[in-house]
């Protein structure tokens, strides 16, 4: 018997090989496509989700500055109070109380609170990243949202001492709302944070100098938003500003501008904070 044979000429084993071949560089070639795109679209995907966190921050910071303009509206013409009794019982901010200073500050209880859309606190800016557990005693200044008071010229009453300085008539009570000369070019709330051993919650944007001292603070203005800070200003706009200068005291362990901390405008003075 004769054995079978293969037609002359079938090449369907070749032909299977070379579809399978195809297949492969096909399949390489899609997923080198593929890879392409996703390099493409990475970036554009962030810039999408850091816009949408720039939003709402942009909207929590606008609230802030409302509802401080609320209080106003209740307590004579006087903004909210920054830090009550600092030097003594410190245990009051403008977002919120603690029963003792080694205490978080609980929205229930700041003067703010009851004039918040939320009714439970600040919203926090979606894009502040803070480090360690909710019982980390460097944590102190939580629940401030991530964003600072003006607390130096309008979360208290000063007087002038004279020869640009000056002292503290009341921390009990904020400026009046009257006595802000440019409402426009005043700064009310800005993004903030601190960098302590690491990077902190701060319930204050300090201005270039210290009113009171005239030394200069370390920044606690935060530019986290593509290298921009939210500031809400005493007319209630709001707009971002990029960083014009910064400093450390070296008092801290941190370094300030690795950490995005610093100040806007060109002046190096307290004119965007005071009340002339």
């Amino acid at each position: 018997m004769m054995s079978a044979r293969m037609p002359h000429g079938d090449t369907s084993c070749r032909r299977g090989t070379g579809i399978l071949a195809f297949t492969l560089i096909e399949l390489l070639v899609v997923v080198s496509i593929l890879a392409l795109l996703v390099s493409i679209l990475l970036p554009s995907l962030k810039g999408a989700r850091d816009q949408a966190k720039s939003v709402v921050c942009g909207s929590n910071i606008r609230q802030l500055a409302l509802a401080n303009e609320l209080y106003a509206n209740d307590h004579e013409g006087r903004f909210a109070p920054g830090a009550a009794d600092i030097l003594t019982l410190n245990s009051h901010r403008w977002h919120g109380v603690r029963p003792n200073p080694s205490a978080v500050f609980q929205a229930e209880g700041g003067p703010l609170t009851p004039y918040l859309n939320s009714g439970n606190g600040i919203r926090a800016c979606p894009a502040l990243r803070i480090e360690g557990p909710e019982n980390d005693p460097s944590r102190f200044e939580r629940n401030s949202g991530g964003y600072g008071y003006n607390n130096a010229f309008l979360g208290r009453q000063l007087k002038d001492a004279g020869f640009g300085f000056f002292k503290i008539d009341s921390d009990r009570i904020g400026a009046l709302r009257d006595k802000v000369r440019r409402p426009a070019e005043t700064v009310m709330f800005t993004d903030s944070a601190f960098a302590d051993a690491k990077l902190i919650e701060y319930s204050f944007t300090e201005p270039r100098r210290f009113p009171v001292y005239g030394t200069r603070p370390d920044p606690s203005i935060h530019f986290r938003h593509s290298l921009t800070a939210h500031v809400a200003w005493c007319d209630g706009h709001v707009d971002r500003q990029k960083r014009s200068f910064t400093w450390s005291s070296g008092f801290y362990r941190s370094d300030p501008e690795k950490m995005n901390l610093g100040w806007f405008g060109q002046r190096d003075d307290n004119s965007l904070f005071d009340l002339k």
